[in-house]
């Protein structure tokens, strides 16, 4: 006779059925644009095991753009359904918001990383190597650099291209950080878009030691970023008892439906709510590259291959500029009188530093990362407008800038030597008179960064500085324009070295392009141009994507 053993009643009890874990509810329409990028990865990491080597490269180019036109075509339709206005909502059970600004990011992101596929894909601008074309990236990224493993890959006409995959996962990381409606989706998805952003740092074909340079400090610096966020996640939640972005309103408010005891007594400690905020914004701030957090920023714009920079400078700003905003409006509305002095510091001290410091650079990818600083500290001054202006002229500025970004890079990748890119400025003096149409070219994307009449830089800026001046940040506008004329400095005398200055008998050559490379770069000329001669359409589609959900 067999007995059932007796278990002890704490591990049979029955649960209530209120008390179960309730079945998550994913909204899968709504997350399709990112759904679609991640399947394309988890796709091109299968391309990577499975095709034969010859095969992948054309296999992984078709499955990245195929997969990021759909994912555009859905940003399309949401926006289309009017889930960027009246349907706008909360999707993914809280974590995801689906709304005005995420979309329009999201859509500005996806267009960027299709340019930067292009740039990516480039594989005739170096000579063939052992009778086989080959692209801006090391044969194999694990060989030791200028060891036999390396040498023999090349022989073999290796190519890395699980860059495509990569690619692939920062973008799907973009895509939610804009997007994210709780701290931890915020974390999450900055981890998704930065580790592939640190891998691909590393993998330039020439001067790969500084490739990997470039690739160690963006790293242990991305660390440390990283760490501050989590630790201000943290401060937040032990101050609100919640990571969703409307329950810390709501609690900085002072507008708690379920007041506890634990909650009242953690809502009276503004220590916390403080320096919580600040640790966030702090790892935001390391994203865009703002001062005192840019000094990555020149190092790994200069180490990294040129598609990789490009894509990097133009991609990761629109979202972190992104989630700037969505933390500052919709968490912090309440605590506008904290955070906008200290933010006025950022901004004047990021325009300043970036324009003063890139005036003394003599390498052309230096100067590009200085620039960016400057133009995040333009940026800035949108954020700090706090009104609706404020954020359709910051959405506008990143489109424009994004495009203007991946251009310059795209060209600086045609100027060769012996050595490979040709970086250096006095290379470039006489480019005007050796290949007129390439520096001409140049010249546009300079004078667009300037913030030339006719030009999308100059319509960004408009939009920022006039949003700033009526949100009450007049002083901050002058030293905007202050700034933009040191920088124009700068950008005119790159245009007077290439086009009045004699070319040297043994300066670099300009590189024939393929259809790819030619194609990105005739993109950011007529964005440029085009969101300069009639940027109205591109406003109205910002000012109507401008308002955030709660």
């Amino acid at each position: 006779m067999t007995s059932t053993p007796l278990v002890h009643t704490l591990w049979t009890a029955a649960t209530p059925a209120q008390d179960k874990i309730p079945t998550p509810h994913i909204e899968y329409g709504r997350l399709s644009p990112v759904l679609i990028v991640l399947g394309a990865a988890i796709a091109g990491i299968l391309i990577e095991a499975l095709l034969p080597r010859r095969m992948r490269h054309p296999a992984q180019l078709f499955v990245a753009m195929v997969a990021l036109a759909s994912a555009f075509a859905a940003v399309v339709a949401l926006a289309a359904g009017d889930h960027a206005t009246t349907k706008a909502g909360i999707a993914a059970m809280g974590a995801i918001a689906v709304d005005g600004p995420a979309l329009f990011l999201q859509g500005t992101i996806l267009l960027v990383a299709v340019v930067a596929v292009l740039t990516f894909a480039e594989r005739r601008l170096d000579p063939a190597a052992h009778g086989r074309p080959v692209d801006s990236f090391a044969p194999q990224a694990a060989a030791v650099p200028g060891g036999e493993a390396e040498q023999a890959a090349g022989k073999a006409g290796f190519t890395t291209t699980e860059v495509f995959p990569l690619l692939m996962f920062a973008v799907a990381g973009m895509l939610v950080f804009p997007a994210a409606n709780d701290l931890l989706t915020l974390f999450v998805a900055l981890e998704v878009f930065s580790l592939p952003l640190y891998v691909l740092c590393a993998l330039a074909r020439r001067n790969r030691l500084l490739s990997q340079e470039a690739a160690v400090k963006y790293f242990l610096l991305g660390a440390f970023s990283s760490a501050f966020l989590l630790f201000g996640i943290a401060l937040l939640y032990g101050y609100a008892g919640t990571v969703r972005y409307a329950g810390i309103a709501d609690v900085v408010d002072g507008e708690v439906e379920r007041m506890t005891p634990a909650l009242a007594q953690t809502m009276g400690n503004d220590a916390l709510l403080l320096i919580g905020t600040a640790m966030v914004l702090m790892g935001l701030l390391f994203k865009v590259g703002a001062v005192p957090f840019h000094m990555w920023t020149p190092d790994v714009y200069q180490g990294a291959p040129t598609p990789v920079t490009g894509f990097m400078a133009a991609a990761t700003k629109v979202a972190a500029f992104g989630a700037l905003l969505r933390l500052l409006y919709v968490v912090l509305p309440g605590m506008r009188w904290d955070w906008r002095p200290v933010m006025w510091g950022v901004a004047i001290a990021t325009m300043l530093v970036g324009a003063i410091v890139a005036v003394t650079q003599t390498d052309v990818k230096r100067l590009l990362a200085y620039s960016s600083i400057a133009h995040a500290g333009f940026i800035l001054a949108g954020v700090i407008a706090t009104n609706e202006d404020g954020v359709s002229s910051v959405l506008f500025y990143l489109a424009a800038y994004s495009f203007v970004t991946l251009g310059a890079f795209a060209v600086v990748t045609l100027v060769r030597d012996a050595g490979g890119e040709a970086t250096h400025l006095s290379k470039w003096a006489g480019l005007g008179r050796r290949s007129p149409l390439v520096a001409a070219v140049f010249a546009v994307f300079l004078l667009a960064f300037a913030g030339i009449p006719l030009t999308s830089g100059f319509a960004g800026k408009f939009a920022v500085f006039k949003a700033a001046a009526e949100g009450g940040a007049g002083a901050l506008v002058v030293i905007g324009v202050i700034s933009s004329a040191i920088a124009a400095f700068f950008y005119i005398r790159v245009i007077v070295l290439m086009f009045f200055s004699e070319p040297k008998p043994d300066g670099p050559s300009v590189a024939v392009p393929s259809t790819l490379t030619s194609s990105a770069i005739a993109v950011g000329v007529a964005v440029t141009l085009v969101l300069g001669v009639a940027p109205q359409y591109v406003l109205d589609l910002a000012s109507d994507a401008g308002v955030f959900v709660r």
